[in-house]
C-alpha cells in the first residue's frame, strides 16, 4: 500500500480519492483479504492529509463493506472478504436510484427486467433445487390467499422470481439478475398493482413453475413472455385510466 503510486488532486474531495485508492489496491491484489491497513498516522503521511480526512475515507470503505475494524493491541482496519450477500443492498440501492433519477420508461424497465430473467431460465430448468421449487410453490399458494394485501402480494411476486433466478445455481448470475429484477419489479408493481388480476398472475406463475420443474426451458420462457405481455397491457390500462380521469 505504501509503495502504491497515487497523487491526490484538489478538484475532488480528498477522502473520496483516498477511498478510491485503497479500493483499487484491493481490486488489483496489492491489498489482500484480512490484511491490515496502514495505521491512520501512516495513511496521513502517505497522502499528506489530516486524520479527519483519513477517517472519512475509512468510513466510506466500511460503508461499502470493504474493510472491518478490530480493537485491541492487534487491532486496526482490515480488508474484509466481501460476500454477494453483503454487496446486494448496495446493488439494489444503485439500481433503484438509476431507475428513479433517469426516468426510465415503463417499457424499458419491463424489457430489461424480463430479459434478465429469461436469460436465467435455461440454467434454472436444469439446476433448480427442491428447496427453490418449494419456495416458488409456497409463494404461488400465498398469492392465492384471501385477504392478502397488495403490498404482501407484490413482495411474494418478487420472492417467486428471485427463487427462479437462484435456481440457476450461479452466484454471479444470481447477484446481477436478482438485484436488477427486484428493483425494476418493485417499480412496475407500484404502477400496475391496481389493475392486475391476481388470478392471471397466479396462473402464469404456476405454468412457469411447472415448466421449470419439468426441465422445459422453452415452455418456461414462453410463459414468462406471456407475463411480460400482460404486464405491458396492465401499464397501458393504468395510463388510459389516468388519462380518462384528467379529461
Amino acid at each position: 500500500m505504501m509503495t502504491m503510486k497515487y497523487t491526490l488532486t484538489q478538484d475532488r474531495e480528498l477522502s473520496t480519492q483516498i477511498a478510491e485508492a485503497i479500493r483499487e489496491a484491493i481490486m488489483d491484489g496489492t491489498l489482500m483479504v484480512n490484511e491490515r491497513l496502514p495505521s491512520e498516522n501512516e495513511l496521513c503521511e502517505r497522502f499528506e492529509v489530516s486524520r479527519s480526512t483519513v477517517r472519512e475515507a475509512l468510513n466510506r470503505l466500511a460503508a461499502q463493506n470493504l474493510i472491518r475494524t478490530q480493537r485491541g493491541a492487534y487491532g486496526g482496519a482490515f480488508i474484509k472478504k466481501v460476500s454477494f450477500e453483503d454487496a446486494y443492498p448496495n446493488q439494489m440501492t444503485t439500481s433503484s436510484l438509476l431507475l428513479s433519477m433517469n426516468e426510465v420508461s415503463f417499457e424499458t424497465a419491463c424489457e430489461a427486467r424480463f430479459a434478465a430473467e429469461r436469460a436465467c431460465i435455461p440454467l434454472s430448468a436444469k439446476r433448480c433445487s427442491a428447496d427453490q421449487m418449494a419456495t416458488m410453490r409456497a409463494e404461488i399458494h400465498r398469492q392465492g390467499q384471501e385477504g392478502l394485501s397488495d403490498e404482501s402480494f407484490c413482495t411474494s411476486d418478487i420472492t417467486f422470481h428471485k427463487a427462479l433466478i437462484e435456481g440457476t445455481g450461479n452466484p454471479v448470475l444470481n447477484f446481477q439478475s436478482s438485484s436488477a429484477i427486484e428493483s425494476m419489479q418493485s417499480l412496475m408493481n407500484m404502477i400496475t398493482y391496481s389493475a392486475r388480476d391476481r388470478a392471471v398472475i397466479i396462473k402464469l406463475h404456476t405454468a412457469i413453475a411447472d415448466a421449470i420443474e419439468a426441465g422445459d426451458a422453452q415452455k418456461a420462457e414462453a410463459e414468462l413472455s406471456k407475463l411480460a405481455d400482460y404486464t405491458i397491457t396492465l401499464a397501458d390500462q393504468v395510463r388510459e385510466q389516468r388519462a380518462a380521469k384528467k379529461a
